[in-house]
C-alpha cells in the first residue's frame, strides 16, 4: 500500500508520549517495519476490514490483514517464493512471478474493491505469448478476498501443477494453533516445532482433497485471536491439495496445490474452475467452522445427503448401538444379541473377516464367506428375525497384487497409475508384507467389477448394507488408456456417484433399501453414502503420540447432513486374522486389557456421544458383561 494508507501510518491510535520508555521503543520499531514494509508496495486494496498488499517488482503477497486486529498474515518473500508457481509439461519446468519480465497491476471497477495482476514476457519458446492473470476481490462487510487465476497462451504446453495461493513468513503469534479437517478434524498447539522439522530443515505436509481432508480449508490462528482462513469454493470435487510448511527456523506458510484436468487435444489456455478464498477471523477452529458452514451447507452435496433428504433407511438411523466383530457369524451375530437384549434398544453389527479371502490381502475375492454360504446365511437370517442388522466389510478400491484374480482378470490394466505410469503398491499387512493396488474409480471395469460383487452379498447372502472401507479418498491417475482426463479433475466423484448408484438400482428389488457406509468423511460424499465411520475419537488407540489433537470440526459443520458412527473403543487385545501367517498368531487374541486402560475406553464412548456419533463397541464378547461390568455400564 502506499505509504500514506491511513492503515499504515498512525495504526495503533495511541500517542507515543503516553507510553513507556520500553513500549516506546517497541512501537517505534513496529511502525518502522510497517513503513519499511509499505515502502515495497505500490499495489493494494481494502474493504474496511480487510487489507491486502502486494510487491511492486513481482507482486508477492506482503500484507493480508485484519483491519481490527493489525494483524498481518503475510510476509515477504525471503526464498523468492511468489504468489504462484506452475509446473509444466512436458519439460517439469517450474514458473514463478520472478520469470516474468512484465508485471502489472490495474483496479478493477465494481461494487467492491478488486485488482487484476498480470504476469508474461516469461522468454519460452514453446509458449511465447504465456500470460498468466490473477484477480483478487475483497467481500463485502468481512474481511475475506477471492482469488482467481488463469493461465492464456500455453502453446503446446501442459501444466502439471499449480501452488496457488502461497502466504510465506507468516507473522508469529502467541498460543498459535493450526486446525486442519483431516476426516473428523485435528489441531495442534506446536505447528512451528512441528513443521521447522526434527532436524530444523523444514518440513511439508499437504492433505489431499476430496479424500483425507474431508472440507476445503484450514485455520491458523491465535487462541481466541486472530486467525488466518484459508478455503476453496469448489462444488464439484476438483483434485487439490492444502499444505503447510515450515523453513527449519520457526518461520511458515501455506498454499493450496492444484491438479489441472489434462484433456487429450491440446489447450492453449486454463482457468481455475473455483476460487480460493483469503481472509481473517477473531476466536478459534469452531470460529472458522461456522464461516465454512455458512458457505457449505448451501452447496449440493448438503442439500443432496442421503440424511438431509430422509433417504437414510429407518434401521441405520435408529441404531442405539453398533457391534464392531470380526470373523465368523458365532463370535459376531451372537454377541450383538446378547447386547441388544441387554439394552432394549436396536443394536447392528459392523461385520469385518466375514469373506473368504485374508484380510487386506485378498481382496476382492470376498465370497464365498469363509465359514461357507448356507451357514452365513442361515446364521444372518436368524439375527434378523430377532432385529439385528449388518454391514458387511468391502474396500471399495484395493485389489491385492498376490491374487488369482489379479492375474487372471488382468486387473493391472484398470489400477491407478502414478506420473510416471507405474502403479503403485500399498502394503497394509504387516505380517505378509503382501501388496494391493489401488482401482481406478474413474474405469467402468471397476465399478463395475466392485458394484457386481456388492450386490451378490446383498441378494444371495441377504446381508443389509455394504461398508465400503476407504471410500472417503480420491487418488489422481495418470493412465491415458482409462478414458478420463489425465491427473486432475472429478472423475473419481463421478465414477464413485455411478457405482453407488448403480448398487443401489440394482437391489431395489430388496424389501428394503441397502445402506452404504464409508471409512472417514468428506463432505463430496454426503449424497451417496448413508453412514461415514468416523474412528478419529480413538487417534490415541491407533496411532503413536504426537503434537495433534482431534477435534470435531467436520460434525461442527455437517452434524445435520451425516450419520456418523464408529469407535476402535476395545476392552481387548486386538483380533488376529485366521487367514493369516499362524506363525504370527497371538496365543489369546481378545485377551481382556489391563484395566488401567478403560478411562482410554471411556473417554473414546464419551467422545463420540458428545460429538454426535451413534456410539460403538469393538471386539465385544458376553462375558464383558460381569468382566468389565462397570465400563460396559458406561457405554
Amino acid at each position: 500500500m502506499p505509504p500514506n494508507n491511513p492503515a499504515v501510518a498512525g495504526r495503533s491510535g495511541v500517542a507515543p508520549w503516553l507510553l513507556g520508555g520500553r513500549h516506546l521503543v517497541a512501537l517505534l520499531l513496529f511502525l518502522a517495519c510497517e513503513q519499511a514494509l509499505a515502502a515495497q508496495e505500490v499495489f493494494g486494496v481494502s474493504n474496511g476490514h480487510l487489507e491486502i498488499g502486494l510487491g511492486h517488482e513481482h507482486g508477492d503477497l506482503t500484507r493480508l490483514t485484519d483491519a481490527h486486529a493489525s494483524q498481518n498474515f503475510a510476509g515477504t518473500a525471503s526464498s523468492g517464493a511468489g504468489l504462484w508457481e506452475l509446473t509444466l509439461l512436458p519439460t517439469e519446468k517450474t514458473l514463478s512471478p520472478a520469470d516474468a519480465k512484465s508485471f502489472d497491476c490495474q483496479s478493477l471497477s465494481g461494487r467492491q474493491p478488486a485488482l487484476r495482476l498480470t504476469w508474461d514476457q516469461f522468454g519460452l519458446s514453446a509458449a511465447p505469448a504465456l500470460r498468466v492473470e490473477v484477480v483478487v476481490r475483497l467481500e463485502a462487510g468481512q474481511p475475506m478476498s477471492r482469488w482467481e487465476l488463469g493461465v492464456t497462451g500455453l502453446g503446446e504446453l501442459g501444466i502439471r501443477q499449480v501452488r496457488f495461493p502461497r502466504i510465506v513468513n507468516i507473522p508469529r503469534q502467541e498460543n498459535e494453533r493450526l486446525a486442519v479437517p483431516v476426516w473428523m478434524g485435528q489441531q495442534t498447539a506446536e505447528p512451528r516445532k512441528i513443521f521447522a522439522g526434527e532436524k530444523k530443515t523444514g518440513r511439508r505436509e499437504q492433505w489431499a482433497y476430496p479424500g483425507l481432508l474431508s472440507m476445503q480449508c484450514l485455520a491458523f490462528y491465535k487462541q481466541d485471536g486472530p486467525g488466518l482462513y484459508v478455503a476453496c469454493d469448489d462444488a464439484a470435487g476438483f483434485n487439490k491439495a492444502f499444505a503447510f510448511f515450515g523453513d527449519g527456523e520457526g518461520g511458515v506458510g501455506c498454499e493450496v496445490l492444484h491438479l489441472p484436468e489434462r484433456l487429450a487435444a491440446s489447450n492453449h489456455t486454463w482457468r481455475l474452475p473455483y476460487a480460493v478464498r483469503l481472509g481473517t477471523f477473531e476466536g478459534d477452529w469452531f470460529t472458522a467452522a461456522e464461516r465454512y458452514r455458512a458457505w457449505a451447507t448451501n452447496q449440493v452435496w448438503a442439500k443432496e445427503s442421503r440424511l438431509a433428504r430422509g433417504r437414510v433407511p429407518d434401521w441405520a438411523l435408529n441404531t442405539a448401538l453398533w457391534v464392531w466383530n470380526r470373523g465368523r457369524s458365532p463370535g459376531v451375530l451372537e454377541p450383538a444379541l446378547v447386547l441388544q437384549e441387554k439394552l432394549g434398544l436396536p443394536v447392528s453389527v459392523f461385520w469385518h473377516w466375514w469373506h473368504g479371502c485374508a484380510y487386506d490381502t485378498g481382496f476382492p475375492e470376498y465370497l464365498p464367506p469363509r465359514e461357507g454360504a448356507e451357514s452365513f446365511t442361515d446364521a444372518l437370517a436368524g439375527a434378523q428375525a430377532k432385529g439385528i442388522h449388518a454391514l458387511v466389510y468391502m474396500n471399495q478400491r484395493l485389489w491385492g497384487m498376490t491374487t488369482r484374480s489379479w492375474r487372471e482378470e488382468d486387473a493391472e490394466r484398470f489400477a491407478v497409475k502414478g506420473a510416471d505410469g507405474k502403479v503403485h503398491p500399498e502394503v497394509y499387512n504387516t505380517f505378509t508384507r503382501a501388496p494391493c493396488a489401488s482401482m481406478c474409480m474413474g474405469t467402468d471395469f471397476w465399478r463395475q467389477k466392485y458394484a457386481g460383487l456388492a450386490v451378490r452379498a446383498v441378494t444371495e447372502l441377504g446381508v443389509n448394507g455394504i461398508y465400503m472401507d476407504q471410500a472417503c479418498t480420491s487418488l489422481a491417475c495418470y493412465d491415458p488408456t482409462h478414458g478420463h482426463p489425465v491427473g486432475g479433475g472429478v472423475y473419481w466423484m463421478q465414477g464413485f456417484r455411478a457405482m453407488a448408484s448403480d448398487i443401489r438400482r440394482r437391489c431395489d428389488s430388496r424389501r428394503e433399501p441397502v445402506v452404504l457406509a464409508g471409512e472417514g468423511c468428506g463432505e463430496p460424499w454426503l449424497p451417496y453414502l448413508d453412514l461415514m465411520l468416523s474412528l478419529q475419537v480413538s487417534r490415541e488407540r491407533y496411532m503413536a503420540p504426537d503434537a495433534w489433537d482431534t477435534i470435531p470440526f467436520f460434525p461442527a459443520v455437517y452434524h445435520p447432513y451425516a450419520v456418523a458412527y464408529g469407535n476402535y473403543s476395545s476392552l481387548t487385545m486386538p483380533p488376529y486374522d485366521d487367514l493369516w501367517p499362524a506363525e504370527f498368531a497371538r496365543k489369546q487374541p481378545l485377551k481382556l486389557l489391563d484395566r488401567k486402560y478403560s478411562r482410554q475406553f471411556c473417554l473414546e464412548q464419551a467422545r463420540a456421544f458428545v460429538w454426535g456419533q451413534q456410539p460403538t463397541i469393538a471386539n465385544f464378547l458376553p462375558a464383558q458383561l460381569d468382566d468389565r461390568a462397570e465400563e460396559v455400564d458406561f457405554v
